[in-house]
């Protein structure tokens, strides 16, 4: 339908800092996303619903056309790589992409002799061509979760994960080594939503950035 709009958005902290957002720009959920356990909200603008999908999916969900918005972490968007428009950074989940390792490992190393890693991580697309431009070859494993587990008990040497406060990894007695890359979360648009529904998805995004502007 052209008289209307799907935005993906996940659950969690984007999620929590996202929909204070979208209520300024004059959206907001007829339930609580954060306690229903429905998947699909119509909001107070009939022609806007907001649909909650695990964070990984939403730049899916936009590119193929499910959704006609979604607001996500760059670095998942930087993981999948594909065909949509990234119209906002919003600003908000900021954290950041590094490569970490055992602290008694880096009291010794130098990044700029590294040849070749073993690495844990759930970004392997994006590990991949960070090393590749390095020079650097690199086995990847990939992991889901528990990332800081993994150089504890020998699975790799060194793992790259986001980093907000460092507390898990200090917990965890590594330490940032790398910087990857700064991350927070943008709007991001089908491309075919964009020429179909122009006017809709102009006015939305226009407020949404209007309400940026005012921070």
């Amino acid at each position: 339908m052209t008289d209307s709009l799907t935005i993906a958005l996940s659950k969690g902290r984007i999620l929590d800092e996202t929909l204070p957002l979208l209520a300024a720009a004059g959206i907001e959920p007829l339930d609580n996303p954060r306690i229903s356990r429905k998947l699909i909200f119509a909001t107070n603008q009939s022609h806007i619903r907001l649909v909650i999908i695990r964070a990984a999916d939403v730049p899916t969900f936009v590119e193929f056309g499910a959704a006609d918005l979604g607001v996500s972490g760059k670095d998942v968007l930087m993981e999948h790589d594909g065909d949509l428009f990234e119209l906002l950074d919003l600003g908000i989940a900021r954290c950041r992409l590094m490569v970490a390792e055992p602290a008694e490992m880096a009291a010794n190393d130098n990044p700029a002799n590294w040849s070749r890693l073993r690495i844990a991580t759930k970004y392997v697309h994006i590990t991949r061509r960070f090393f590749a431009t390095k020079g650097v070859q690199t086995e990847i494993i990939k992991l889901y979760g528990s990332m800081e587990l993994a150089p504890l008990v020998g699975l790799a040497d060194r793992i790259v994960d986001l980093v907000d406060t460092g507390n898990t990894l200090k917990a965890n007695n590594l330490v940032e080594v790398e910087h990857i890359a700064d991350i927070s979360s943008w709007l991001v648009g089908n491309t075919a939503s964009m020429k179909l529904k122009h006017e809709l998805m102009q006015s939305t995004v226009a407020a949404i950035a209007a309400v940026l502007d005012e921070k």
